[in-house]
């Protein structure tokens, strides 16, 4: 019959049934698995990123970098300063003796040149105009160079001179075409200070590479080129050749100043030394060059031989070793000693430590800084300097004294230490480096001149007539007290300051 079925079918088939659609093997959730791997893969990435920020905080610096020269006796230092004051006058007042004694060097020069300056062009904001002194420097070793060919003469300088890769610069246009050798400085062997962005550039950002013309705006300097996106975000990674050297053979000079237009009413310092040290210096500056691949910079190797056995000290210092002696110089004031600081930045936490503990064993401290208020031109709101100042004077009851330079439109951008000691040999560091932690900690290029001099010598007498004529405003309105730029400090600036310098994400 048709309505007949075999015995046991319809339970045959609904235990099939049952057993497709039963628990034992109940249909996958994709978006369970979906979360699974998104989890999965953020996990990976974020330990992926962690070992990037270890290790370029932490990798083995290039051969060369952060060194410390022998210690030489020399005869003599001699110290330079530019110096920009209101003094009445509807310009103000102004003492330039750097520029001058660079083309000077240059001029006396007859076997070779190497200058190493981190700022190098003419850019300005549109509403601008700056003394030309970047094309002064260009014409006289185009000049020079047509005078002596067979000369060495090589320009080392950092890649913002070229906005990161987004446009030429013709001042090193104009030294290439005359046979001048330029070498930008190859930053990114160096390590990050900036860990939680220079992660993410490294690992998405820095194979694109900077080619491609410039479309964004120039926000260093309106009156510039465009800068491309990919600049801007190498830019970001906040990395810097901050030297300022000019050696020959017969001198070198070492700086706090660029030779840049719109640096050129800054407040800044020089020392120069001659001697086997220049020896080292064309070493840290092989150094340099080396990140680039660029070659031995000259055809010959200069030698040098100690025949001074002067009254000074000197050791030439880059990167950390300026730290190092920065700190030993503090550690070793104490009652009647007096720590004299002029500086553009000061934000190192080791080194406010030991500015307080020196203060505490009797020390007299003595802070001129620069109040952060202008950077060519454009308002600054005081960070570092000024949340700095608070709480060195707040934490040290006032023992630590500090005025601002008196600025204007410039930027008192010296870097410069004098330890003067009730006896014995004073110490004097001076250079390219500011004191904070990106400056100090073997992150950027920096150098610097470590001097020990004794009270008889004109560098001391040179040094303690810098300071007190700045601080006890001898013949103009230097220096202003410490009340004139602390009302506008409040816990959120110096909340930000904090967060800031602990994430590293700071233009200082």
């Amino acid at each position: 019959m048709n309505s007949s079925r075999q015995p046991g079918t319809e339970e045959h088939l609904y235990r099939s049934s049952n057993s497709i659609s039963g628990p034992s093997s109940a249909p996958s959730r994709p978006g369970r698995q979906h979360r699974h791997i998104f989890l999965s893969a953020a996990l990976l990435l974020l330990v992926w990123l962690a070992g990037v920020m270890i290790y370029q905080t932490h990798k083995p610096l290039p051969p060369g970098i952060s060194y410390e020269s022998p210690l030489y006796k020399v005869d003599d230092v001699h110290f330079w300063h530019d110096l920009t004051y209101p003094d009445g006058s509807a310009d103000g007042g102004r003492e330039e003796q750097i520029l001058p004694r660079i083309l000077q060097i240059i001029e006396e020069s007859r076997q070779f040149l190497v200058i190493d300056l981190f700022l190098f062009n003419d850019y300005t904001h549109k509403d601008q105009q700056f003394p030309a002194v970047s094309g002064a420097l260009t014409d006289k070793l185009i000049a020079h160079k047509a005078a002596y060919p067979a000369m060495d003469i090589v320009f080392i300088t950092d890649e913002v001179n070229t906005n990161y890769g987004s446009a030429p610069n013709h001042l090193l246009e104009e030294l290439k075409a005359a046979g001048i050798r330029v070498v930008i400085t190859d930053t990114d062997k160096l390590r990050d200070s900036t860990p939680a962005y220079s992660a993410v550039w490294r690992t998405f950002i820095q194979w694109f590479g900077q080619s491609g013309n410039g479309w964004i705006p120039n926000l260093m300097a309106s009156g510039g080129p465009d800068i491309t996106a990919r600049s801007y975000l190498k830019l970001l990674n906040v990395k810097a050749n901050h030297r300022k050297v000019v050696v020959s053979e017969q001198s070198a000079l070492i700086s706090s100043g660029n030779v840049h237009d719109p640096s050129a009413y800054h407040s800044n310092i020089a020392l120069e030394v001659q001697g086997p040290v220049i020896a080292d210096i064309l070493r840290t500056e092989q150094a340099a060059a080396d990140l680039s691949g660029a070659g031995p910079l000259l055809t010959g190797t200069p030698e040098y031989s100690q025949t001074a056995d002067g009254p000074l000290d000197i050791r030439y210092l880059t990167e950390g070793k300026v730290y190092k002696y920065t700190l030993e110089g503090i550690r070793s004031a104490g009652e009647g000693d007096t720590i004299w600081m002029g500086m553009f930045y000061l934000a190192d936490d080791a080194v406010i430590r030991e500015l307080l503990e020196a203060a505490e064993r009797g020390a007299e401290v003595r802070l001129l800084l620069d109040p952060n208020q202008n950077a060519f031109g454009r308002d600054k709101i005081g960070i570092p300097n000024r949340p700095v100042a608070l709480n060195l004077n707040e934490r040290s009851g006032g023992k630590i004294a500090i005025r601002w330079y008196n600025t204007g439109k410039e930027q008192y951008h010296t870097k410069l230490m004098f330890i003067a000691k009730a006896s014995g040999k004073s110490i004097v560091l001076g250079g390219s480096t500011n004191f904070t932690t990106r400056n100090l900690d073997d992150y950027n290029l920096e150098n610097n001149l470590w001097v020990s001099v004794p009270q008889d010598q004109p560098l001391y007498a040179e040094m303690t007539g810098y300071f007190s004529r700045l601080w006890n405003n001898q013949g103009a309105e230097y220096s202003l007290p410490l009340e004139e730029y602390q009302s506008g400090v409040t816990w959120l600036k110096y909340l930000l300051y904090r967060v800031q310098t602990r994430l590293g994400l700071t233009t200082f």
